[in-house]
């Protein structure tokens, strides 16, 4: 391959995209087409001075995070995302590989998700991106690493991340955890990965260890739950499951049930949740 391909790849896809593909407004007329590199690093979390080193091909071996995160930001398909790592002297990743990379298809929607919390989890439960919402409902979950961003691990060792659930609806939620991570364990087969966070749930957590002696096995179904936030108050939510069979990975939606206030509430709730990143 040539050494300029990667750059060359890189810039193709970035101007192959419009702000409205990756949820940006256009800002008004444009004098090149697609993307300006600023919108990418800004989407992949890198500075726009190593990005254009990286389009350019002066810099050094990027790194699989990395390079997930980009295949995140210019919405690469898996066959795309593939090509980009060995463009980058790495090998494709393996299904249940930790990226960053998320499903076009999968961000697409949670770009579109404007009115409602949602968030994109992988097999393992683990958050690998939120929207706007989702950020103002549960904090944010996606810089925390493979382990802080990981719901099943949070929920069984870190008591503040039941504080939205009400208390009797624990333990069917932790034991749904622990199904769900049975059923993705058994489709991985014997991935290292899927066994060692099960050997550390098992000796951080008694509870994890008792829901799992349990053999119980069921993929997370949509479920009705009871949030309660500290600024809106009561949330009656539905919590869907939009599975892509391409990647494994889950697009989770809190639907505000019919009949109650919860949709006003979420509106309030994203208000605050703006006024929040004007002062970051």
């Amino acid at each position: 391959m040539a050494p300029t391909e990667l750059g060359d790849f890189l810039r193709a896809r970035r101007q192959a995209l419009r702000p409205a593909d990756v949820g940006l407004v256009s800002g008004g007329r444009r004098r090149t087409p697609g993307l300006r590199r600023e919108e990418v690093a800004l989407l992949a979390n890198l500075s726009v001075d190593y990005y254009e080193r990286l389009e350019q091909s002066r810099a050094v071996k990027p790194s699989e995070a990395l390079l997930g995160s980009l295949a995140r930001a210019l919405r690469l398909s898996v066959d795309e995302r593939d090509y980009l790592y060995r463009l980058a002297g790495h090998p494709a990743p393996t299904t249940t590989t930790v990226s960053g990379y998320v499903d076009p298809a999968m961000m697409f929607l949670l770009d579109a998700l404007t009115t409602v919390p949602a968030h994109v989890i992988d097999e393992r439960t683990t958050i690998l991106a939120q929207n706007t919402l989702s950020r103002a409902l549960l904090g944010s979950w996606t810089d925390g690493g493979a382990r802080g961003s990981n719901v099943t691990w949070r929920w069984f060792t870190n008591p503040e991340s039941r504080a939205l659930n009400v208390p009797e609806e624990h333990e069917a939620i932790g034991r749904g955890y622990v199904a769900d991570l049975r059923a993705a364990a058994a489709r991985s087969g014997k991935d290292p990965v899927f066994e060692q966070l099960i050997a550390d749930l098992t000796s951080a957590s008694t509870e994890f260890a008792q829901y799992w002696s349990d053999m119980q096995v069921s993929p997370l179904q949509t479920t009705r739950k009871i949030l309660v936030h500290p600024h809106v108050g009561r949330l009656d939510v539905q919590c869907d499951f939009v599975l892509s069979t391409t990647t494994g990975q889950r697009l989770v939606i809190f639907r505000p049930q019919p009949g109650t206030a919860t949709a006003d509430s979420f509106d309030f709730l994203r208000v605050l949740g703006e006024q929040s990143a004007d002062r970051s």
